[in-house]
């Protein structure tokens, strides 16, 4: 049996209990412990991302500056000449 799977059995048994159940001590800490990895790991991947997004649109904004995609290009042949 894994560490996990302990875990799971115990809280089973205490939300199976009838009446109030004595909360282990290191069962807040650890609570609050997680808690606060998560947060900033989910604070860590927002930044990240909002980062990327910048970098993408200030890449795109070169590459558009540079490569104007808006403006025909050049012919390559004259246009027939028609009046002389």
């Amino acid at each position: 049996m894994s560490q996990q799977e302990r875990r799971e059995a115990v809280v089973r048994g205490m939300l199976d209990a009838e009446g109030p159940v004595a909360v282990p001590v290191e069962l807040h800490a650890d609570a609050v412990r997680r808690g606060a990895r998560m947060l900033r790991r989910r604070t860590v991947v927002r930044r990240l991302m909002w980062l990327l997004l910048l970098i993408a649109v200030v890449a795109f904004a070169v590459w558009a500056a540079q490569a104007q995609p808006w403006v025909e290009p050049p012919s390559s042949r004259t246009p027939p000449l028609t009046s002389w």
